[in-house]
């Protein structure tokens, strides 16, 4: 068995901790203080071998990938990048033509599809479940999980199913987001499941299904992996839902009576948090007084508060997010609304990760712009230069190999360098410990888009 872990996703729904440049995915909201994607590699790690793995995600996330399969223990597994979103379907198709030609995934091998950014538990259960469910998709069937709810979720999607027979049932059809009349039916019915958005087929089952349902998507995978790296812009931007399994005579549902949390809301991360004895759930320096069922997420400093009850807070360095529980769906309209007047925050945080190590926004004004860069052992930066600004660099931690138009030098801790305007420079980490450096730019014109990179092997 092989499995695709699609960890690709750019979502907002976790504002202001969520953002394009590091999604949830990247994201430590379990209480095992690991990543949602480190936590999912490592439940799937009872099932297969790393190198069993493969995670699909963009170029953008390509070190964030890296560092979190290295966490879980998991650096054999192999990473597919989509040359640009294309949804589901896709992803999975050029994950399994990599399968079938990189690795050697015959026409009955299983594959199974997860997204990287849920809570599950307990493992072993899962792990149990996810065998049953190879076991079912090697008869050649489609293969989907359905969550038995436990409440009348208005933000999940069903799968409507036939009776249960040796702990598998029949998919009839799937239904969209219901309103809460129709959730309590479903939920009273006993027939409805949760969809987890995970699948199982072998290779022969879903490339026929792919032909039959989504014949764009099967034509660009005609002369296998390298040819759908070609003709993946091209293929229908399509969720696996719509493209197949909607259609699909040959779907079943392996029930499943465990936790599982999409983690797609402030809400979910709420249910999912441990809480005190007055309801609250509380993450970083938090200081409730006489506040019940609420929600405080902190990252950089204290959060006080005082007779809250049912109120969120999510604070991160530039954003401090305030709303009702029962709201946060209405999050991805405040980032839409923030998109709309141009707002940085709506896309980065203060911290950029890069394969280098990390830049942390310190301040700026007229004029100029302090950060601290962190650069991990072995770490380049690429070589650049400005045309409008000037470069102070104070080193606070380690040694810094410093280059200045093709001269080197070495800087320790507490020695600092001036780099002019127009001078060609780089940055590596020669030593064993990360190098703090504190950075100074000076000048008339300090947009981002005033740099010339020189790439170099290190990038």
């Amino acid at each position: 068995m092989k499995v695709i872990i699609l960890a690709g996703g750019g979502g907002t729904r976790l504002f202001p901790l969520s953002r394009k440049c590091r999604p949830k995915q990247f994201l430590t909201l379990a209480d095992d203080g690991q990543s949602l994607l480190a936590g999912t590699v490592q439940r799937f790690l009872g099932c297969v071998t790393a190198a069993d793995i493969i995670v699909v995600t963009s170029r953008a996330y390509l070190h964030h990938v890296r560092s979190e399969l290295a966490a879980a223990g998991a650096e054999a597994a192999h990473i597919v990048l989509e040359t640009e979103p294309r949804n589901t379907a896709p992803a999975i198709a050029l994950a399994a033509a990599y399968a079938v030609d990189q690795l050697g995934a015959g026409p009955d091998e299983v594959l199974f599809v997860a997204p990287s950014d849920h809570i599950i538990r307990p493992a072993e259960a899962f792990a149990a479940a996810v065998k049953k469910a190879a076991a079912v998709a090697a008869q050649g069937h489609l293969v989907t999980f359905g969550i038995r709810p436990t409440k009348p979720e208005t933000g999940f999607g069903y799968i409507e199913a036939g009776p249960e027979q040796n702990g598998v049932c029949t998919m009839l059809a799937f239904r969209e987001k219901p309103d809460r009349t129709t959730a309590e039916a479903y939920v009273a019915s006993g027939h409805y499941y949760w969809n987890a958005g995970m699948f199982a087929f072998t290779v022969q089952t879903f490339f026929a299904e792919l032909k039959t349902y989504a014949p764009a998507i099967a034509a660009g995978l005609v002369g296998g992996y390298e040819a759908a790296l070609q003709n993946f812009s091209s293929m229908p931007s399509i969720s696996l839902d719509y493209a197949l399994a909607e259609k699909s005579r040959l779907g079943m549902v392996v029930p499943l009576s465990i936790y599982w949390n999409d983690v797609g809301s402030w809400d979910a991360i709420y249910e999912a948090l441990p809480k005190d004895k007055a309801g609250n759930a509380l993450s970083g320096d938090c200081l409730p007084l006489d506040c019940t069922d609420s929600l405080m997420v902190g990252n950089s400093r204290l959060i006080a508060g005082i007779g809250l009850k049912d109120i969120m807070v999510v604070e991160t360095s530039d954003v401090i997010l305030v709303a009702r529980k029962g709201e946060s769906q209405k999050v991805r309209t405040l980032v839409d609304t923030l998109k709309a007047q141009g707002r940085r925050e709506a896309e980065v945080h203060t911290t950029l990760y890069y394969p280098w190590g990390h830049a942390t926004q310190l301040g700026g004004g007229n004029g100029y712009r302090m950060q601290k860069l962190v650069v991990e052992p072995g770490g380049v930066l690429p070589v650049r230069r400005h045309f409008h600004r000037s470069v102070h660099w104070i080193v606070s931690r380690g040694t810094a190999e410093i280059t200045m138009d093709d001269q080197s030098r070495m800087l320790l801790s507490n020695e600092s360098v001036f780099i002019p305007m127009t001078t060609i420079y780089g940055l590596k980490n020669p030593g064993r410990v990360p190098l703090v450096v504190l950075e100074v730019q000076n000048g008339e014109y300090l947009g981002d888009d005033d740099v010339q990179e020189f790439p170099t092997d290190g990038e």
